[in-house]
Order: structure tokens, then sequence, then C-alpha cells
């Protein structure tokens, strides 16, 4: 009777950490992220001092991340330096052998190849490691093997579409208007100040980055004489320009993890006082990050000669964006623009905008 109770709390607590495991890998989208809630798991399920996991490059030749929780500090290294020194014992588990051991119980995670290892610390005094607990890391390592290959490679498609993304940015930079060629690396420099600025997330910084990229994506389908034309536009040619956001986000739309930019590209046009366009969003239904580069948009475009206007001094811009803060432009990000100009560095990032 003893044994079977034994045996039925094992098995709960092996039922327990597959389902916290499945949970983690649902709600992780990112190798890093994983790993590090990954070891704090392991902790917690096979009471260890410490878990460590390891990840190799593709060519298998080096560790590129490691993370690290002893139940007070959970760490993630990922700089050459910290990760060129490994033990022998650490180097025999990702040439993909096993390690039990009273105080040590390390798996290679092996998905086809072998991915990197995990393993498990006990300090001296503690209870030595059975085999229960190197069945419990083995599930462990079992289920999440799986889901660390298949963010790195979702991780390697993403930066394949962000390159295919530069090169379509490069294509609009070089044929367009002056209001398309644009330094997307400075310009990105000055959305994500002003982000900072104002307190956004790291999620929305990044949303920035892409949309500095593709908010002129629509740009694409518009015909190059109307894109450089110096006189003034028709009524179908300032059409084509107006509907230039909702074609950039038909073309992006299809690409998942660029679904949260879309709403900064479409709505990048609105106005405070819901006098914009599309959709005439007002105040806060306008998404920040459309807000704040509705602002910088707007500046840019007054300090750089127009075939149509004469390019305005800083302060006389300056001027405008307060002159039209709460109506066209969000106060509190008109502020905050103001209060980042008095920094030489923003102030070099706008200066090289000037066109």
């Amino acid at each position: 009777m003893k044994n079977s109770s034994i045996h039925s709390k094992k098995y709960k607590l092996v039922l327990s950490a597959v389902h916290m495991v499945y949970r983690l890998v649902n709600s992780t989208y990112n190798v890093r992220e994983l790993i590090l809630r990954l070891t704090r798991l392991l902790c917690q399920f096979i009471k260890t001092s410490s878990s460590t996991i390891l990840l190799l490059d593709p060519s298998k030749k080096r560790v590129i991340l490691k993370a690290v929780f002893d139940n007070r500090i959970n760490i993630l290294l990922d700089k050459r330096k910290d990760l060129n020194e490994l033990t022998p014992k650490e180097e025999r588990m990702l040439q993909g052998f096993s390690v039990f051991e009273k105080s040590l119980i390390g798996i290679p995670l092996v998905a086809d190849d072998i991915v990197g290892a995990i393993y498990v610390k006990r300090k001296r005094g503690e209870d030595p490691f059975n085999d229960f607990d190197r069945d419990m890391l083995s599930v462990v390592t079992e289920q999440s093997v799986t889901a660390i290959k298949n963010l790195q490679l979702y991780e390697m498609q993403q930066k394949t579409i962000l390159e295919s993304i530069k090169f379509i940015g490069g294509l609009l930079q070089q044929q367009g208007s002056s209001a398309i060629k644009k330094n997307t690396s400075n310009y990105f420099n000055i959305v994500s100040m002003l982000g900072e600025k104002l307190r956004v997330s790291s999620d929305q910084v990044n949303n920035l980055y892409h949309a500095s990229i593709l908010r002129d994506a629509g740009a694409i389908d518009i015909p190059y004489d109307v894109l450089s034309k110096s006189s003034q536009l028709t009524p179908e040619e300032f059409k084509l320009i107006r509907d230039q956001p909702a074609r950039a986000v038909e073309l992006i739309k299809p690409v998942d993890f660029l679904k949260p930019v879309l709403p900064i590209i479409l709505y990048h046009h609105e106005k405070y006082d819901g006098s914009g366009y599309p959709s005439g969003l007002r105040k806060e239904q306008i998404p920040q990050g459309a807000r704040i580069i509705a602002v910088v948009d707007s500046f840019l475009a007054m300090i750089s000669d127009r075939p149509y206007k004469k390019k305005l001094t800083f302060q006389d811009a300056l001027r405008e964006l307060k002159l039209h803060s709460g109506t066209q432009f969000d106060p509190k990000v008109v502020e905050a623009f103001i209060e980042l100009t008095r920094q030489k560095k923003f102030r070099n990032y706008l200066c090289s905008m000037k066109q």
C-alpha cells in the first residue's frame, strides 16, 4: 500500500511537470525567455540548488546562450567571453552523453542533432540525486527540446523576413520623392528616443522599429511619376497617396509577428482632434506609436524643403508643433519631443534627416 502511494505521488509529479512545461512552451515566444523560465521550473520540480541550459549555434561549434538559475538569481549569458570556457562535463553533454552523479545530472538536448544541454546540481550536504530525479529531468528535456528547436527556426524565419523588410525600405529610399527618401536608421533613433521618453514598453519600441521601416511600404504600388511629382497633385493622385497606409497594411498583413505594427502604420495620419484619416480616430483611440510617428513625420517635413513650400527653421517648426498641440498632435508627445530637442544627440539625429 505504501509503495502504491509513493508511485501515485511520483506519477502526479510527472504529470504536473508535463503540464507546466506545456503551459510554459505555449506562453513563450522567444528562445531566451523560454530557457530562463525552464531553469526556474527545473529547480521547482527537481528541488535542485541550481539549473543550467546551454544552447549551441547552428554550426554546433560553440555555445551561444547560457541560462542559469540558483533559486535566487536568473541570468542569461550571451557574450562570447562568458561562454568560452566549458567544464569537461559540459563538453561531454554537448557531445551527446548524459551525466548522472550524486550532485549532478546532465542530459543533452537532441532534436535530430544536438541543440544543447540541460543540467541540474545539488550542493554538498543535500540529498543525492536518485533515479526518479533523472526521470523527471528526462521528461522536462523531452518536452522542451522540440519547443526550443521550433522557436529557433521561428526566429531564423523572423530574421529572414526582417532582412526582406529592410530591403523593401532601401528600395523605397532610392525610388520615391523626398517624403520617402529617409535615413531609416536615424529615423528609428528619433522615434525610439521619443518612445523611451514616453516610457513605452520594449515591445512597443520593437513595433516602432518595424513601423519606421514599413510605414511607406504602400508606396511601392504608386507610380514613380506621382511620387516624384513637384507640382500640385490631382485629386486622383492625392487619393493614391492617401490610400498608401492601407496598401502597406495589406502588403505586410500576412506576416504574423508584424500584426502589432499594423495599427501604427494604418493610423499615423490620424489627428488628435479626430480630423485625420482614414478613420477619424481621436485622442487615445489613436495607437500611441502612431501618435509618436505623426509628430516626428510632421516635424521632419517642416524642416525639409518641399516643391510646394520652403523649409522652416528648428525654432519655427517647434512653434508649429506647440501651436497644433491638442488638435493635430498628442500634447504629451509634443512635450516629450520638445524636451528631447534640448539634447545634442537628438538634435543631431534630426539634422541628419533634413533635406
